[in-house]
């Protein structure tokens, strides 16, 4: 699967950050029974590579990397089993470790002049980050004109009640989100309550 056709797997992707390694394979699996099949997985844990190897094995689960801010994490997470890369910005060392590594990166942007110049390295597919902050629906209906080929997964503020604005956009595919994995249903073990939210989120985009 290329990037776009990752992007245009979930109408949601959670972002994720686990904090206890004996939850990554319930929370795959919880995620992917309900239809969430795209999951990045951060690095702001001590456990995110771990936890990549562990939700890679989980069927149907389809798993990227993100937070990435440094170049030696490309290598780490792509033989960890990632499939995908999620960064928060954009810089000359990532985008000389992404070539290195072979592994598909969604970067993020936040203005037009950040948009243009993830183009000229070849990025077309983007994450306006953070969406709400940086302008939201607002601002990707007024690049969707002149930057026309550029499709988006806006991640930042964005929630279960403000996503189906997001995804009626045109130059939307996707939108990145933490609601599906509240910290307290992960501590409690409360698997059917992700699932539900899975669910709820795969509905989204009708």
């Amino acid at each position: 699967m290329n990037l776009l056709d990752i992007m245009r797997t979930s109408a949601v992707i959670p972002v994720i950050a686990i904090d206890d390694p004996d939850h990554a394979v319930p929370l795959a699996k919880a995620l992917v029974a309900g239809g969430i099949r795209v999951l990045e997985v951060t690095l702001r844990t001590p456990h995110g590579v771990g936890a990549i190897r562990a939700m890679s094995a989980v069927e149907g689960a389809i798993v990227g990397v993100g937070t990435l801010t440094q170049p030696e994490e490309f290598a780490a997470a792509r033989d960890a089993g990632a499939v995908f890369g999620v960064s928060p910005g954009l810089t000359d060392a990532l985008i000389a470790a992404q070539k290195s590594s072979g592994l598909p990166l969604l970067p993020g942007v936040m203005t037009p002049s950040e948009v243009m110049k993830a183009r000229e390295q070849g990025f077309k597919q983007l994450k306006l980050f953070p969406a709400v902050p940086a302008g939201g629906v607002g601002m990707l209906n007024a690049i969707a004109g002149p930057l026309s080929d550029i499709t988006f997964c806006p991640t930042g503020g964005i929630s279960q009640e403000t996503a189906p604005a997001f995804l009626a956009l045109k130059n939307v595919a996707c939108v990145g989100g933490s609601w599906l994995t509240p910290k307290d249903a992960m501590k409690a073990g409360d698997w059917e309550h992700i699932t539900a939210l899975a669910k709820a989120a795969s509905a989204l985009r009708g």
